[in-house]
């Protein structure tokens, strides 16, 4: 059960929205279900002789009835509360008792309390209510709902329990504020495919990605494409910011404008400038491998940041609450950065994860920004590298690197919900979801490529290979040895052998950086980690033929020709289990 507040200033026009037709003509039967005093209620939806005008000059009485000067500016609270999909359909009573319920919570009318405001709950729909209530009291004064988003939430999960319906997750004030339904009506209208609101925020947060300082924030949210208007102060300080959409104007033209507090709490200004501060970094390259150094700036860029996000997997299992936070925070500017320079198959599943993860980077925890520089600065180098293409190396280190962010996904779910914090919980959840499918249309190509290499592999190699994976991952090795891209990390353990690497020691050398418990896909994470300790391409070239596992034996000499190509085989008890993908 959701409850969402807003004020406005226009009782007649929220009461015309609710008796009307709807949007897409959605609403029907509109009826008051509940009221403070149901006689004095006149009930449009019900009563033929009841006009709109009468029920708003009603409502409006005890607010037009004090001075103009103590009339506040927006005098109108509305509340709509829906219940969760799958929930089953609340009858009248009970939408009336919700109600009642919520106006007590609120401050709004008090039980049992003959001087509180006025209010009514309109239902015109199966599954939600509108409460709307007039900010004065009978008496003339204003009603105390201080903080009566957060009491009405713990209402309802009060009622929740009691009317059997779906256990919501609790907030915690470190949410974004979402689109008001005036904000979703007018984008619709304007055919946009999200609130300006909406749209703002991630070109905020993508700005902010891996900046190295507040100028080159304000020079990217320009280069953005937003109109940008500085607070500054007469010493020629900047106070604050705000942004808009050019072309989203108000009713006056006039640009309508988002500071950056009501995008999000750590987008307001003085939050930005702690990140850039403590997390501060600069443009020194970082030292890469001869792999790296063969790759394009993409490429290179995202092995410096799957090493990173390595980093911050192990500062989420620390008992270092900030630096933990501020790991969550720049995974977060590490993903908007990935999103605006990634291939475009896995575009539209990586924006939507940023967009889920973009909650879990906040919660109570405050961050310790200068824990996490590792990670921002990898975030800029991607930023700075470009866009990557889908394919080549560009595409493996992709998948490298995505298939490590899965791996800190889960570690965050963990993380939040050990700390009670639910909605950031299930905020990671949805965003590994999302990693999971863009991983899988990035990593396709290489693993098909090294998957046919693995099938060349001679039996005989291939037994030794098995028997490595037995000896190193006894309790996983089922699960390798049957996996779909078994033949994948036969092959990197081939390239690995051919490149002067001993495979056991490599093998246990990337199994023991982290547990592999919580990955999903073991074989995946093994391919990644090898491909990085041995310094191997990301996507192999698809014409080398994985012919032994060793080039020259150990005096140098090149190996005896393989009579004749083997197919795969796996011991005895180790058997593929269904058909061969």
């Amino acid at each position: 059960m959701v409850p969402d507040i807003s004020t406005g200033s226009r009782t007649y026009g929220l009461l015309a929205y609710l008796y009307g037709p709807g949007r897409r003509d959605e609403h029907v039967d509109p009826h008051i279900v509940a009221a403070w005093m149901p006689h004095l209620a006149p009930d449009p939806g019900r009563d033929p002789g009841a006009t709109l005008k009468q029920l708003a000059d009603r409502l409006d009485l005890p607010v037009l009835a004090v001075p103009k000067n103590r009339r506040p500016a927006r005098h109108v609270w509305h509340c709509p509360v829906r219940t969760a999909p799958g929930d089953r359909r609340l009858t009248d009573a009970e939408w009336a008792d919700v109600a009642r319920r919520i106006v007590h919570a609120t401050g709004i009318a008090e039980e049992g309390d003959d001087k509180a405001c006025r209010w009514i709950a309109v239902r015109h729909a199966d599954d939600h209510i509108h409460i709307v209530a007039t900010l004065k009291r009978e008496d003339g004064r204003s009603p105390r709902r201080h903080q009566d988003a957060l009491r009405a939430q713990a209402e309802c999960r009060k009622l929740e329990a009691e009317l059997g319906l779906q256990i919501l997750n609790e907030g915690d004030r470190t949410a974004a504020q979402r689109p008001t339904s005036a904000e979703r009506s007018k984008a619709e209208r304007a055919g946009r495919n999200e609130p300006p609101r909406e749209t703002l925020r991630e070109r905020v947060r993508q700005a902010v990605a891996g900046a190295a300082d507040e100028e080159e924030f304000f020079r990217r949210l320009t280069e953005a494409g937003l109109r940008v208007d500085k607070r500054i102060a007469p010493s020629g300080d900047v106070l604050g910011y705000k942004v808009a959409l050019p072309g989203d104007r108000n009713r006056h033209a006039d640009p309508i404008w988002f500071s950056g507090s009501r995008l999000a709490p750590d987008l307001s200004l003085p939050r930005l400038r702690e990140r850039l501060a403590r997390g501060a970094i600069d443009d020194a390259p970082a030292p890469m491998s001869d792999s790296s150094q063969r790759s394009s700036r993409p490429a290179q860029a995202r092995r410096v940041a799957t090493a990173a996000a390595e980093e911050a997997l192990v500062a989420l299992d620390r008992d270092d609450d900030e630096a933990a936070a501020s790991q969550l925070s720049a995974t977060g500017e590490l993903l908007d950065a990935v999103v605006q320079t990634s291939p475009g198959a896995a575009r539209p599943d990586l924006t939507e994860a940023a967009r889920a993860f973009e909650r879990a980077t906040r919660s109570p925890v405050r961050a310790e920004h200068a824990n996490a520089r590792a990670l921002r600065a990898a975030a800029r180098g991607i930023v700075r590298a470009g866009d990557a293409l889908g394919k080549g190396e560009d595409g493996g280190t992709t998948a490298m690197l995505l298939s490590t962010i899965v791996l800190v996904t889960m570690a965050a779910i963990r993380w939040h919900a050990a700390r009670g914090h639910a909605q950031q919980a299930a905020a990671a959840q949805q965003a590994a979801e999302h990693l999971r499918s863009a991983y899988g249309a990035v990593a396709a190509v290489p693993m098909r490529v090294m998957g046919e290499q693995g099938r060349r592999i001679p039996t005989p190699i291939r037994e030794r290979y098995v028997r490595t994976v037995l000896q190193v991952l006894p309790n996983k090795a089922d699960h390798v040895l049957h996996a779909p891209n078994w033949n994948a990390l036969a092959a990197t353990l081939a390239e690995a052998e051919e490149d002067g690497h001993d495979p056991e020691a490599l093998l246990r050398k990337v199994v023991a950086w982290r547990e592999l418990d919580t990955a999903d896909r073991v074989a995946d994470v093994l391919i990644w980690r090898l491909r990085r300790a041995g310094d191997m391409a990301a996507a192999p070239n698809p014409s080398r033929t994985r012919s032994t596992g060793r080039t020259r034996d150990v005096q140098g000499r090149p190996p005896p020709p393989v009579a004749a190509e083997a197919q795969p085989h796996h011991p005895r008890g180790l058997r593929r289990r269904g058909p061969r993908r």
